[in-house]
């Protein structure tokens, strides 16, 4: 039960930070941070191709957080 709630939380968090990336780019990096959340869900409760995917996802938003100006909103 622990781990749904977690999961339930990590994925939650994922959502609304890619829902509010348009608003600056240390929203890329907690979308990139909530994948990461997901991630260890997804290993937690034994779905490891979700859980890869999902680190695959914090290395892409990683990338955009680097790639996207300072001074960009």
């Amino acid at each position: 039960m622990a781990v749904t709630i977690y999961g339930v939380c990590a994925v939650t968090f994922m959502m609304v930070m890619y829902a509010l990336e348009a608003r600056g780019r240390g929203f890329i990096l907690a979308f990139a941070a909530g994948c990461v959340l997901s991630s260890i869900y997804g290993f937690l409760s034994g779905a490891w191709p979700f859980g890869v995917v999902e680190l695959i996802w914090a290395g892409i938003a990683f990338k955009r957080w680097q790639a996207t100006p300072l001074t960009a909103r």
